[in-house]
Formats: C-alpha cells, structure tokens, sequence
C-alpha cells in the first residue's frame, strides 16, 4: 500500500489528510465516498515517521504482553466470521459484527483495529501480521491463502479446525494431570500439618522422659524447625527463583535450548512435550500443504507453533534439506525425531505422489499416541504417589512410635 497527501478546502478552510491506497485514482475515489470536503490536489508521500514509531510501539508492546490471545475466545470469533463471510457478507460487516460479540477485551481491541484499517484499505492478512505475535504465525499463513485464493471464509474455518485440535489436546492434559496434581498439594498440606503441629507436642514428652531419639524422629524435628524458622523464607526464595527462571529462560536462547532438551528427557514429561509438539507440527503441515501453501512456507509456520526451542531447532533440519535439494524423507530422517515407520511413510508418499494421505495418516498416529498417553498418565504416576504416601506414613510412623516405645520400655522397667 502507498501513502497519499490529500489536500482539500472545508468550511472555507484548506486541510490535509494522510491515506493509503493501491494507487492515486483509488485515494482521490475513496476521499470522494467520504465526502470531507473539496478535492484540491493529492501526492504521494513516503510513510510518516509518526506512524512508523506507532506501528514499532504496537510491536513491542504485544511482545511485551505475558500471555497471547487465549484460543476459545478466538477460535469462536473465527467461527462466527467464517459463518458470515459463506453467508456473502463483506469483512467489514463481519469485523463490525464479531467485535458487538467478542466479550474478551484485547481480542476487541485487535478486531477494532483490523477493522479500522481494513476500511482505510489495508489487506486483512497485513492487519494479522500486525498481531503475530498474540495471534500466532499460523493464523497469518492461512488468512494470506484465503486472500490469495479467494476462499477466504474456507481459510478461516481451516484455522478454527487448527486451533480447536491444538485446545482440545491441552484440555486433555490440564484433564489427565488433574488428579496427581490436587493428590501432591494435599499429601504436602498434611506432611507440613502433622510436622508444624502434630511433631511439637510430642517433643516435650519426649525430652521429658529423656528418651533416645531414632534417627526418623531426630529428622521429623529437623523439618519441624527448619520449616518454623525458614519456611517463609523458602516460599519467597522458590518464588523469585521461578521468575528468575521464567526471565533467564526467555531472555537466553542457550538456556532455553539447553532447558527444552532436558524437559524431552524427563519421565512422562518428556513424552507428553514430544507426541503434543510434533502431533502439533505433522497435523498443521499436513493442513497447510494440502491447502495450497509451499512446503517451505507450511514447513515454516508449522514449524512456527512447536513451543520446544530443541525439537524446533531440529525440524528446521527438515527445511535445510530440502533448500539443499534433498527429498522431505532426508529431512524428516535428518532431524533424528521421527521412527522409521513414518520415515517410510513419508517416502511412500513421495514416490506414489499421495504425501497428503500420508501425512494425515503420520497425524492421526500421533494423535492416537498423545491420547493413549494422556488416558493413561494417572495411572502411570500412580507408582510415584504411592511411594511418597507410603513414604510419607512410614516417616510419620517410625519418627513418634519408635520413641514411645522406648518411654514405654523406660516407665515399666521403673
């Protein structure tokens, strides 16, 4: 898009305006529709500073937001809009309608600005990328091929399928994890009760009797006074810990690469990153690719949402291969994360031309992985939590009978 100067006479007063358009006929058309004032002359002129440093501010204050966009919200919005455009009507009318809709504030706030700027002649796709950031890379991908394709409503609809099977995965995680979870924060509420409260009274018997304390018991105290004297401090130190981690892990790529790996490589963990992430990556490729988009460009944006800085570096080994002139097989084979099943799935669809078969047939493999494991994480962290309760109990046990026994021993000896 280009900038014109308009220069233009109203209420006997000569006034400017700054407008963009494709050329100088469609600028002095659209001033006319307006109906401002008199035409007078029009020029064109480069970009304002001003709104250079307006568009930077808008930039880096996205990226400074903590979280994006969340996807209900957005997936409903994208629904509604693609309804609209199959029904014949125009953006504008769409962007008006969803933003009287969209309850969720900063997604009113972008659609309002998609809106205003749509209506000055700027591509949707422009405004998108506006909002990659919060947004993501996939959602300027496909409204880009709607655009260009004329499909614009499909495109959009495509992009609520994406984003919906990406939530529907995190839901069943935040689902299976929920149990363990609220199982951990209760074991620790009692382990820290029965030590803050419990273990004080039957310190006073203990040092009145002069028994011999066990090693279980000398330990349950030691807790017992760590947690009264430090635990305060522990709690403010775990939490500036956990930002400084949060901080180091976005400010340093090393870190974060170096942390990522790591996290691969952790019981359950591990697998539950790696089937989501490359789930994720395989599913919107496969969508991307069969939509029209280049295989560089669908490798690069599915490439785009995979959150592991490791398995990202990676599969950008696929991207390198095949700018080096080597097959998709080479390049799925050349990042070291694929078995050899889908690395002939992969060839098969290559040579017999039907790759799209193939990849949706790799997707729905790992979505089946990522279920079956998610189905069945409680019981697979169930071991774990039965040892620390068992644990926990034995602890408790040993530390106030062993003891009493002795006192018992001690008193009917006397």
């Amino acid at each position: 898009m280009k900038y014109f100067e308009i220069e233009f006479i109203k209420e006997a007063k000569r006034e400017k305006l700054l407008m963009t358009a494709a050329n100088k006929i469609e600028a002095i058309d659209d001033f006319k529709r307006k109906s401002l004032g008199v035409f007078v002359m029009i020029k064109e002129v480069k970009e304002p500073l001003s709104l250079k440093f307006s568009k930077l501010f808008e930039k880096v204050k996205a990226k400074l937001r903590a979280n994006k966009i969340p996807l209900e919200p957005y997936i409903a919005s994208l629904r509604h809009i693609a309804t609209m455009l199959n029904a014949g009507l125009s953006i504008t009318v769409c962007l008006e309608d969803v933003i009287k809709t969209t309850e969720h504030k900063r997604l009113k706030e972008i659609y309002n600005t998609m809106l205003q700027e749509v209506e000055s002649g700027i591509n949707l796709s422009d405004t998108f990328q506006e909002f990659e950031y919060e947004l993501g890379a996939i959602s300027v991908a496909l409204i880009d091929l709607g655009e260009k394709t004329g499909t614009l409503d499909e495109s959009i609809e495509k992009l609520a399928d994406i984003l919906q099977e990406v939530q529907d995965n995190r839901m069943k995680l935040k689902k299976a994890t929920r149990y363990p979870i609220i199982v951990i924060i209760a074991m620790l509420i009692a382990f820290s009760l029965v030590i803050t409260m419990v273990i004080p009274q039957f310190q006073s018997m203990f040092t009145e009797y002069n028994a011999h304390l066990p090693f279980p018991t000398l330990l349950l105290l030691w807790i017992e006074n760590a947690i009264k004297i430090y635990g305060l401090y522990v709690l403010i130190g775990a939490a500036i810990f956990s930002i400084g981690l949060s901080v180091f892990y976005k400010k340093s790529e090393l870190f974060r690469h170096l942390f990522d790996r790591y996290m691969l490589k952790v019981y359950i963990v591990g697998q539950v990153i790696y089937l989501s992430m490359i789930g994720r990556f395989v599913y919107v490729f496969d969508r991307l690719s069969t939509s029209g988009i280049p295989i560089i460009d669908s490798l690069k944006t599915a490439i785009g949402i995979v959150e592991n800085a490791y398995l990202k570096e990676r599969l950008n080994d696929i991207i390198k291969a095949i700018e080096e002139g080597k097959s998709l097989k080479d390049g799925f084979e050349n990042t070291g994360q694929f078995d050899s099943m889908v690395i002939q799935m992969i060839s098969a669809g290559e040579s017999s031309g039907a790759l799209s078969k193939m990849l949706e047939k790799i997707s729905d493999i790992f979505r089946k992985r990522y279920s079956y494991l998610v189905d069945n994480v409680a019981t697979m962290i169930e071991p774990l939590l039965i040892a620390g309760i068992a644990g926990f109990v034995l602890l408790l046990a040993l530390g106030i009978f062993l003891p009493m026994w002795s006192i018992a021993e001690a008193v009917g000896g006397t």
